[in-house]
């Protein structure tokens, strides 16, 4: 029986990529109907999922903590290539949209999954344990980069409303890659060790144990393969069905905003999943270090991304943050210090970060 499970498991995360290529290359370019969407949203979840698979073979080969940089990169991919579809196709109405996005972003993160991964943690062994090293070090940096580059627009005066020169662009841009690059190597090479998972007693686990039973070269290529193809699919299929988002949006009633706040979510539901399913094997620091990952990947690579496209995008480019967001910014970090530094949560502090979460999607439909 395992082993009929595990063939039936290997089959649809081969063919599940492969379909929503097919499906991507007969969309393309083409208007959809109501049950285009539907087929298409299909083959998205689907694309989705796979890709949690495939990258966590390929973070299981790899180890900790290198493991967890490969689903945070492979996300901010599928959110980059997103976000300048819409801003190339979208004119000055998408000139919020990257900072919509990304702020979505840090707040489903830092907030909803790393909520979450302390819920779950907790509920398992009733106190949800966590290296408070590694752990502070993110946070640190992703309260860094979202100040220089979604704070501090809104209140320099080279430009009129909340945007950047081209110079302060080019500095925000350089400063996020360059903080980006740094944390990597401290997370990969000079301090590994406070990212691993830690036991209940605070010792630290070995890598070994974490990952044994690490799959073959072979299947880690493959994996990664099909990890490519599943983010390619991703990132078509979204750009496909991005139109009946948006008319969703209007039609509902909510604010242009709320389009980031989708883009969002929907590009880190793998990002979720795999955090969820780590908290659940008691590894809550994997489920962590996915979020604040995410985070900093969401900002570290975005902004450059996006700067370096306003070289052929016409338009303005908000990324200031409102007064409303500034606050739950604010609070997020504050609220995240406090839980980080013990290095222990239990459902109260997990509880407390969904809350934010909450009132973050709340306000951003009810403005």
């Amino acid at each position: 029986m395992g082993a009929m499970i595990r063939a039936l498991t290997a089959r649809w995360t081969v063919l599940v990529p492969l379909l929503a290529a097919v499906a991507l290359a007969v969309t393309w370019g083409r208007s959809l109907h109501s049950v285009g969407v539907i087929i298409v949203v299909a083959a998205l979840m689907g694309a989705v999922l796979a890709a949690v698979h495939h990258a966590e073979v390929v973070a299981h080969r790899v180890g900790e903590p290198l493991g967890s940089l490969v689903l945070a990169v492979s996300v901010t991919v599928i959110e980059v290539a997103l976000i300048l579809t819409l801003m190339s196709s979208g004119g000055e109405k998408t000139a919020s949209l990257a900072r919509d996005t990304v702020f979505a972003a840090v707040m489903i993160t830092c907030n909803g999954i790393f909520g979450l991964s302390l819920l779950v943690g907790a509920l398992r062994r009733r106190v949800a344990v966590f290296n408070a090293e590694g752990t502070g070090a993110a946070l640190a940096t992703v309260a860094t980069l979202a100040t220089l580059s979604l704070v501090l627009p809104t209140f320099t005066t080279s430009k009129p409303g909340p945007e950047f020169s081209a110079a302060q662009l080019a500095f925000a841009a350089v400063a996020s890659l360059a903080l980006y690059g740094l944390f990597v190597m401290v997370q990969t090479v000079r301090h590994p060790g406070d990212f691993l998972p830690v036991e209940a007693d605070g010792v630290v686990a070995d890598d070994e144990d974490v990952h044994d039973d690490r799959p073959s070269v072979r299947a880690t290529l493959i994996s990664l393969a099909l990890l490519l193809v599943s983010l390619v699919g991703v990132v078509g299929l979204a750009k496909m069905v991005s139109p009946s988002i948006e008319s969703g949006v209007a039609s509902a009633g909510l604010p242009p905003s709320a389009v980031g706040v989708v883009i969002a979510l929907l590009v880190l539901l793998p990002e979720t999943l795999a955090a969820v399913r780590a908290a659940r094997r008691d590894q809550v620091q994997i489920s962590l270090n996915l979020a604040l990952g995410s985070a900093m990947a969401s900002i570290g690579l975005t902004i450059p991304a996006i700067v370096l496209a306003t070289i052929w995008l016409e338009g303005p480019l908000v990324l200031g943050l409102g007064a409303t967001q500034m606050v739950l910014l604010g609070l997020t970090v504050v609220v995240g210090v406090l839980t980080v530094v013990p290095g222990r949560a239990t459902l109260l502090q997990g509880g407390v970060h969904l809350a934010l979460f909450s009132a973050f999607v709340f306000l951003a439909a009810s403005p």
